[in-house]
């Protein structure tokens, strides 16, 4: 494939059908969320549904860290993969349930958090399996032509789900069409298996009896005393949906604040190598999470703007609101191959920390644009090439940092810890996305130039900082 290992090719085509089921829902999520129920929606006010996408965003990410951990203990990735893949059929198939009840919603959400926790790790894991160690440059490579199966299936779900499926409050139907996506990534999945060869076939680091034992008593601790606290929680009167956003929120920060305390406290066998890439890894997860919490409103503030401040016309042809999270997608199936050559070219002229900046500062300055769009969008409706511009810069940003993530995740991770060590990598996800549900309520103490120019500064000034210390970034990589 391109001179790349013929399993790139089984793992691009899993995780572009699995994309196309989370993409095509969550671009009706929030209008789903915020539709009254004449209209077959839930009725939720505006600011609530921000949090409640970007909760469910960061559960999504959240929960990648024990479905790393079970790979590398129990299941193998591969395994996990094929698993989560049927959980998150289900939870599609949950959504789809034409009732009224939204206990359907709510429990479909919970399946597709927990099967995309076993698959998201996991694919990305067996991608650096497929290559040497020290071939950085082609696993850069690797990474972005797998990004680049991402993308496809994220653009045409909104086309399929958004524009076609869910019109006009057909949101079952459009639910419905992402639990087919999941079953045709399933299919091509298993066909493609042996060209794996045995990449993630088995953990890591396989459980003893012992440790088995523990974590079961210890899992079993756990899952009581949540139930206990929730039910006490319900009965007390004071749980709201509100409430419970932030206490995820809470929770989706404290999480990667304790494992690589975790990580760099206990002994795990690990070497004063392997401690120094972690301590520098640290870095470049803060700035990936500040990316993701401007990147990751698309779904929700940047396409409700779309629906009430957009002029939605594109060379003369009208598109539903859900489609403009197509042209995001469609931008990095034009770049993605570009980027790629580009990091083979350069090689390890530019350090990791370097293009971690770079994508700080561009996804800034589209938040830049979009303060400029809002302040017109007073005296009317903009046009749509404003959401294009910003989409496009942020996609640059997106492929300076995304793709070289991945990649340098698995450069850095200790050997005990490769799966884990994903699924750290997807907690920067769930740290922004959750940070990033909850400063949409700033919507309402600010005007949306200022919400938007406010977090354009933050983002560009973490840019800089992470480009004043790439060297020192570099050094404790041990990679100068």
């Amino acid at each position: 494939m391109l001179g790349h290992p013929r399993g790139l090719a089984t793992l691009f085509g899993t995780e572009m059908w699995e994309r196309f089921s989370f993409y095509g829902m969550r671009a009706i999520l929030a209008f789903f969320l915020i539709a009254s129920p004449a209209a077959n929606g839930l009725g939720l006010p505006q600011q609530t549904a921000y949090a409640v996408v970007g909760v469910y965003g960061s559960l999504i990410y959240l929960v990648a860290l024990p479905g790393g951990w079970l790979a590398d203990r129990v299941l193998g990735a591969r395994r996990a993969v094929l698993a989560g893949g049927i959980v998150i059929m289900a939870g599609h198939i949950s959504m789809a349930v034409p009732v009224r009840t939204p206990a359907f919603v709510w429990l479909g959400l919970l399946l597709i958090i927990v099967g995309t926790g076993l698959v998201k790790p996991n694919l990305s894991s067996m991608v650096g399996r497929l290559y040497p160690r020290d071939d950085n440059a082609r696993r850069d490579a690797g990474f972005s032509i797998f990004y680049f199966g991402v993308n496809i299936g994220a653009f045409a779900a909104p086309y399929v789900v958004g524009d076609w499926l869910a019109r006009d409050g057909r949101w079952h139907l459009g639910f419905g069409a992402a639990a087919v996506g999941m079953a045709l990534g399933l299919i091509q999945y298993v066909r493609g298996w042996r060209n794996l060869d045995g990449a993630g076939m088995e953990p890591g680091h396989r459980l003893t009896a012992a440790e088995r034992a523990r974590f079961t008593r210890l899992a079993g601790v756990g899952c009581a005393g949540t139930a206990v606290v929730a039910a006490l929680w319900a009965v007390s009167g004071t749980f709201t949906l509100d409430r419970l956003t932030v206490v995820l929120t809470v929770v989706a920060i404290a999480i990667p604040t304790g494992y690589f305390g975790y990580i760099l406290r206990g002994d795990h066998d690990l070497t004063e190598f392997e401690r120094s890439r972690v301590r520098a890894y640290i870095w470049l997860f803060v700035a990936a999470a500040i990316f993701w919490m401007i990147y990751d409103l698309a779904p929700s503030v940047l396409n409700v703007f779309a629906r009430d401040r957009t002029d939605l016309s594109l060379f003369g042809m009208r598109m539903e609101a859900a489609t403009t999270q197509a042209i995001n997608p469609l931008f990095v199936l034009i770049l993605c191959p570009v980027f790629a050559v580009l990091w083979v070219r350069l090689g390890d002229r530019v350090s990791a920390s370097q293009k971690f900046a770079l994508g700080l500062v561009l996804c800034g300055l589209s938040f830049v644009v979009m303060a400029l769009a809002a302040h017109l969008a007073a005296g009317g409706r903009v046009s749509l090439w404003w959401l294009v511009l910003v989409y496009l810069v942020q996609v640059f940003g997106e492929l300076s940092l995304s793709p070289v993530g991945l990649s340098v995740t698995t450069h850095l991770a200790p050997k005990s810890f490769q799966s884990q060590m994903l699924g750290v990598w997807f907690l920067s996800f769930a740290v922004g996305d959750a940070v990033g549900g909850q400063t949409a309520r700033l919507l309402g103490y600010m005007s949306e130039p200022m919400y938007f120019l406010t977090l354009a500064l933050i983002a560009v000034a973490a840019g800089l900082v992470l480009l004043m210390f790439a060297r020192r970034l570099t050094h404790l990589m041990r990679d100068d």
